[in-house]
């Protein structure tokens, strides 16, 4: 087991992949200059830099997956894939399907997204619900530097286009991961903390939030399950609805706007699937349906924080329960 951060870990995983195996390269805006040990190791070849052209990148990345090879690119914020969005979702995402399977498209998008850097509104946009929502993509967002290193090994292995958020935030968190080939599968949710009384779940940085809303539970006797989605597509449906079946409440927490958001997906699901179960109706926490803010204190604001949970966990154990 060793100790080491977010970047480090993601930094790893495309080290050992592309060690690995050949086929995988590397391109995006700055990469060779950000990840010189790799341009180092394996040359101009396979770690590239490219133009400030997010479209031409996806694009090019679909086609050389398209061609047998296993393309990690970097499009460095989130909210500019929406120059990418045909490559990313009429392309990789739907001709594997369109071609009868005569296609696959293994390859990994990297983004960076959330609250963190103060970097305002055109460079900080929760879009993880857009992809979740095109049919034939992936989409990880994980929490830990464990999670980080393993989805990406996994995701870069996947025969299928993996959307892999990174939360801006986390990047210098630190967290044990373990030795080896390290993968962690995609589409399996994780229980950071058991309970009974309620479940919170959530992915990325507001899992940190949820953890510390639990702890300040348990000092009122509250006893709350944190579930860390992990991969948003596919949802482990069972992970959720098991420890929704155990507590009985549920409460959703993203940062990314409320409005078709996945805390949406989730309540449907579990009302679907779980409703007579519930004790009380479902909340969802989320960010306000506006544009970040560039003020560091502001854009804290603007991320659900652990007493916002905590008084939401409250209010839903005073709720009447559900007949």
């Amino acid at each position: 087991m060793h100790t080491m951060t977010v970047n480090q870990a993601i930094a790893s995983a495309l080290a050992e992949e592309m060690r690995r195996d050949e086929r995988v390269l590397m391109f995006g805006e700055g990469v060779a200059t950000k990840r010189a040990d790799l341009m180092q190791e394996f040359g101009a070849e396979r770690v590239r830099n490219t133009p400030l052209a997010e479209a031409i990148i996806a694009g090019t990345a679909a086609g050389a997956a398209a061609m047998g090879l296993r393309p990690v690119v970097d499009l460095l914020f989130a909210p500019f894939m929406t120059l990418a969005m045909d490559a990313l979702v009429n392309s990789a995402g739907k001709l594997r399907y369109l071609s009868g399977g005569q296609f696959s498209f293994p390859m990994v998008a990297l983004a960076h997204t959330g609250a963190g850097w103060g970097v305002g509104a055109q460079h900080n946009h929760n879009l993880e619900a857009l992809f979740v929502h095109a049919p034939g993509l992936k989409v990880v967002m994980p929490s830990t530097a464990d999670d980080f290193k393993g989805l990406l090994k996994s995701a870069i292995r996947d025969d299928n286009p993996v959307i892999f958020f990174i939360d801006l935030a986390l990047g210098e968190a630190a967290g044990p991961v373990p030795a080896g080939d390290h993968l962690v599968p995609i589409g399996q949710s994780v229980v950071r903390r058991a309970g009974c009384d309620v479940t919170l779940v959530s992915y990325a940085k507001t899992v940190g939030h949820c953890l510390r809303a639990a702890e300040s539970l348990a000092q009122r006797g509250i006893s709350a399950e944190v579930l860390d989605l992990r991969s948003l597509k596919p949802l482990d449906e069972a992970g959720l609805l098991a420890s929704v079946r155990k507590t009985g409440r549920l409460v959703v927490v993203h940062e990314a706007s409320r409005t078709c958001g996945v805390g949406a997906e989730i309540a449907a699901l579990v009302v679907e699937r779980a409703f007579p179960l519930l004790k009380a109706p479902v909340v969802r926490l989320t960010g306000p349906d506006a544009p970040a803010p560039s003020s560091r204190p502001l854009e804290q604001a603007f991320v659900p924080q652990a007493p916002a949970i905590e008084q939401a966990v409250l209010a839903l154990l005073r709720e009447p329960a559900l007949s």
